[in-house]
């Protein structure tokens, strides 16, 4: 229920202040939320699975998130930037959609 409650109130603050993200931040926006998505699935299959750590998955979020965002900002520096944006949210989709088959074997048995 807790983070339930989190994400409304998030939600609600969101669209209260209309937060907007500097333009040089723009770029890495997108990957660090493919990356964040990888670590939720990932949370909610150890759930199902009955081996989820709390530490674990915070340390699994945060570095995603970095290890994403490093290699885009290496990728720019070397010129490359949106070819590594691509590499990074292909390798991330393959595992989201791999965690999201897992999940949904194992709630519908099937």
């Amino acid at each position: 229920m807790i983070p339930i409650l989190g994400l409304a109130i998030g939600i609600a603050l969101g669209l209260l202040f209309d937060p907007t993200v500097p333009l040089w931040l723009q770029p890495y926006l997108p990957i660090a939320v493919v990356a964040a998505l990888d670590a939720v699935f990932g949370g909610f299959r150890a759930r199902l699975d009955g081996i989820f750590d709390a530490k674990v998955f915070v340390i699994s979020f945060v570095s995603n998130v970095v290890v994403a965002a490093l290699v885009v900002f290496l990728g720019d520096q070397l010129g490359v930037g949106a070819q590594l944006s691509t590499a990074v949210v292909v390798v991330l989709g393959i595992r989201i959609f791999g965690n999201a088959a897992a999940i949904r074997r194992h709630v519908f048995r099937a």
